[in-house]
């Protein structure tokens, strides 16, 4: 799995000494290693291209929300050659071929939110580590998180539109219209067009582009400096950033998100249905 390559040498100020047993847990959908201050969560599905279904957000819960102090920094990232190709099109299906009132979806919008929040509002500051693609839902985990470092081959886009559903997964377009800006966002959602590296970085959709073999450095480059930092004041200067940001989205609806996602796909569905 991707992990930081932060130093062992002794020698070396900002190193983290690795114990003999790193806390390293195989989850259904995850791989998580512990070392040190550093958590390293793996979306690890990538014969699936790391979709996100039902099984992935309970396993992201049991870790977010298992909010230990004593880790300063959680770095996202994904085993494969793809971050995320977004959410779970057969589950979702199967939902709705249960419930054709869009509950189950309903129920899995509310556990996106809460993912997504997770992220957001964890202790620890959060790094997104992106290659590939990154689609719908793994475009909204990335967002979510505070900082991302993108490789210089990866891509995002949102086809919720061409798939008949609106944009609303985890919370996800009041975060990017503040991270990014109306017009922007309403550009690359209407026509579902991907965005390549380097136009994400100049959106503030990644904060910084290096090639893929360096990703793992880049994240480095961050940590280090902020395990430095005292850890009060990181956790403070973070819950300001947070709710200064919030403070700017004047009428925050995606708490909406699941209702919008249910009651639009029910329809979708009953349209499509054969009489």
């Amino acid at each position: 799995m991707n992990t930081p390559l932060l130093s062992d040498d002794p020698h070396d100020p900002d190193a983290l000494h690795e114990p003999d047993d790193p806390d390293d847990r195989i989850l259904k959908t995850l791989h998580t290693r512990r070392r040190g201050p550093v958590l390293t969560v793996e979306l690890n599905v990538p014969e699936r291209g790391n979709v996100v279904d039902e099984a992935m957000l309970d396993d992201l819960l049991s870790v977010l929300d298992d909010q230990d102090p004593s880790v300063r920094v959680l770095v996202l990232t994904a085993a494969g050659q793809d971050f995320c190709l977004g959410g779970d099109r057969e589950e979702f299906a199967g939902h709705l071929a249960q419930d054709p009132t869009g509950n189950g979806i309903r129920v899995s919008g509310v556990k996106a939110r809460r993912v997504c929040d997770a992220l957001t509002s964890h202790p620890a500051v959060t790094i997104a580590r992106v290659q590939g693609r990154a689609v719908g839902a793994g475009f909204a985990l990335a967002l979510a998180c505070d900082l991302r470092v993108g490789a210089d081959t990866a891509t995002f886009r949102l086809p919720e539109l061409a798939l008949g559903l609106p944009t609303a997964w985890g919370g996800l377009l009041p975060r990017l219209i503040s991270e990014v800006g109306a017009a922007s966002v309403r550009e690359f959602i209407l026509t579902g067009r991907p965005l390549t590296a380097q136009e994400a970085l100049g959106l503030s959709v990644l904060q910084r582009v290096v090639p893929e073999d360096a990703l793992d450095a880049a994240v480095d480059k961050w940590a280090r400096p902020l395990l430095r930092r005292s850890p009060p004041a990181v956790r403070v200067t973070k819950t300001l950033l947070n709710s200064l940001t919030a403070s700017t989205r004047l009428a925050d609806a995606s708490v909406l998100d699941p209702e919008l996602m249910a009651a639009v796909a029910s329809e979708v569905h009953h349209m499509r249905t054969p009489r």
